[in-house]
């Protein structure tokens, strides 16, 4: 059975439905990340072996060796050793020190990798904000939810959420990162962004990144927005059009991470609402809070 070395330091939050774990180390003198996925098995569900599925278990793997990112506008990846055996795969990565980058830099690098082309390759995901809404479906919805003063409000972005779906899949298509929070977007060469963590790698509505963007980051929407519309090349959308994705993509998953957050909380003594303060629940509430001018333009388009 596969294990990790002594003297690997284990690096918080990262473990995942395939992701066994994540590892700080050294190899000689080169400071190293090592991830290391475990392959599905019978058991597990289906989604994890699709290839266009965002769960899609060794999509980072995938993007690693295949080169398909060599000369992508905008961003750079770590170079990265791909090692594979029955059980999984171990993905061996450069160290990436921590550029500090500014949200306006960052949005206007995933704007200019919007116009890379992809579309040969198979197992990039597709219908991300769809097949994860999907999985909350399976799960009950936002039941949580229900139970604060968002209720009416989440019960009406629920219901309507197919129709908001739709709206998605006739916008753009373009090359999304799918996962682009500052955690996995920590480095800069020139104006190229380094990013880490391509598991997401596919394909979604023009300003999706931007959307999943906007809720960790200190910027308003405003500012990103117009860095991200500066970084399009002309023709690609329009601003209208990038708005909507951004909108759509933010709300819906504030909103699931809001449940899924308070969800987790939610059995333990003491009643909801004082668990809003909650060090695991405050920062999801936040985002969602901050998206509220997004949800009224929703609800009133």
């Amino acid at each position: 059975m596969w294990q990790p070395e002594p003297g690997w330091h284990p690096m918080p939050g990262s473990t995942g439905t395939s992701t066994v774990g994540v590892w700080r180390a050294s190899v000689g003198e080169r400071a190293v990340v090592i991830k290391r996925l475990a392959a599905p098995a019978p058991y597990d569900p289906p989604e994890l072996s699709d290839p266009r599925h965002f769960a899609y278990w060794r999509r980072e793997a995938d993007v690693a060796t295949f080169g398909l990112l060599d000369d992508a506008p905008g961003v750079r990846l770590t170079p990265t050793e791909v090692i594979e055996d029955g059980e999984g795969i171990t993905l061996i990565s450069d160290w990436v020190e921590d550029a500090a980058n500014a949200g306006l830099f960052v949005v206007h690098a995933l704007a200019r990798f919007a116009a890379a082309e992809l579309a040969h390759v198979r197992w990039l995901a597709r219908n991300q904000l769809r097949d994860r809404l999907a999985r909350v479906a399976r799960h009950g919805g936002w039941p949580t939810l229900q139970r604060t003063t968002v209720a009416e409000v989440a019960h009406e972005l629920w219901r309507r959420r197919e129709a908001f779906l739709d709206q998605l899949d006739a916008l753009p298509q373009v090359a999304q990162h799918g996962d682009p929070t500052p955690t996995n977007l920590p480095g800069r060469e020139g104006d190229l962004l380094v990013a880490l963590d391509w598991a997401c790698l596919g394909y979604g509505a023009v300003g999706g990144d931007l959307g999943l963007y906007l809720l960790p980051a200190r910027e308003e929407f405003e500012p990103l927005l117009d860095a991200y519309l500066l970084g399009l090349p002309d023709g690609l959308a329009t601003r209208d059009q990038v708005v909507r994705a951004a909108q759509i993509t933010s709300v819906y998953t504030a909103l699931t991470r809001a449940e899924w957050a308070l969800a987790r909380v939610a059995g333990g003594e003491g009643a909801l609402l004082a668990k809003f303060r909650h060090p695991a629940v405050a920062p999801h509430l936040r985002a969602l809070q901050r998206q509220f001018p997004s949800i009224e333009a929703l609800l009133e388009g």
